[in-house]
């Protein structure tokens, strides 16, 4: 680190997912047919959910901001990936780095906690089945919404700010098709001690706490359905939640991949598990609609 040359970055390379000229239009439309799939149909949901009056309700509340998570999720790395393709350029902005870098974690992990609220929308909604409107009134489903975007928007910012504190090398090349925090990070010339403890921090209570919360959801949606005695009962009652597992189960997936794979050393095998994380497992989400 200390052997290379320090310079104030302007500029990042992204190497993309391929160096053959031959798979370039082919991803060029591949990606460019899934980006819309997804983002169409995610709008389509919001629409639905704002112009019919019978789904105002606190699911379908939850459900209109992660469509629109999704949107901007895919949003943040998609169409620069399809506009260097197109342009066949590499580059992106210091600045535009920080701001994908941002927005893509801010998004993730938007999704992340809107799954664990909603899992706790069906565990009241089947074990507190009287109560439900008591429990999930308009002021509590602000509360939960208000709550995920807080803290998915300030410890990333904070991450942002750390990163604007490193100096870089002349080495500005991310092996990525977008800009990713631990790989930002390791183009630094300077201390990155504080960025990974910050990094493994938010990681593991932003990552693993929501998760324990949905775990905790459905032991107890589980428990409760066990207690039904008809057999219709039980699938009628797991049908209404059956649709979100399928999608907590993608997303946790595939975010364990990108986690192993970026631990690896074959950085192909790290792009695979980012593209599924980035551009399939928001294609999920339409079972739960």
């Amino acid at each position: 680190m200390e052997g290379r040359n320090q310079t104030p970055a302007k500029e990042f390379i992204l190497l993309g997912l391929s160096d053959e000229r031959g798979l370039q239009s082919l991803l060029f439309w591949l990606f460019l047919s899934m980006y819309l799939f997804t983002f169409t149909g995610n709008l389509l949901i919001i629409l639905a959910i704002i112009t019919d009056s019978h789904l105002h309700t606190p699911m379908y509340l939850f459900l209109t901001n992660l469509s629109f998570s999704d949107m901007c999720f895919t949003s943040t790395t998609i169409p620069k990936m399809l506009l260097n393709i197109q342009t066949q350029s590499r580059v992106i902005t210091y600045a535009g780095c920080l701001s994908q870098m941002y927005f893509y974690m801010l998004f993730a992990e938007l999704g992340n906690l809107l799954l664990t609220v909603m899992a706790y929308d069906r565990f009241v909604a089947i074990c507190h089945r009287l109560q439900y409107m008591v429990i999930m009134n308009p002021k509590f489903c602000c509360i939960l919404l208000l709550g995920s975007w807080v803290l998915s928007a300030l410890p990333y910012l904070l991450h942002d700010l750390m990163v604007l504190q490193l100096s870089f090398c002349t080495e500005l090349e991310i092996l990525h098709f977008f800009c990713e925090l631990k790989q930002v990070i390791q183009l630094a010339c300077s201390d990155t001690f504080l960025n990974d403890l910050a990094m493994y921090l938010t990681s593991g209570l932003l990552g693993v706490v929501p998760l324990i919360g949905i775990l905790a959801s459905y032991f107890r949606i589980i428990s409760s359905i066990l207690r039904i005695s008809s057999v219709s009962g039980k699938h009628k009652t797991f049908s209404t939640c059956g649709s979100h597992l399928s999608v907590v189960s993608s997303f946790y997936g595939t975010s364990l991949g990108v986690y192993l794979s970026s631990t690896a050393s074959q950085n192909s095998r790290a792009n695979i598990a980012s593209v599924m994380f980035t551009v399939v497992t928001p294609i999920f989400l339409f079972d739960v609609a």
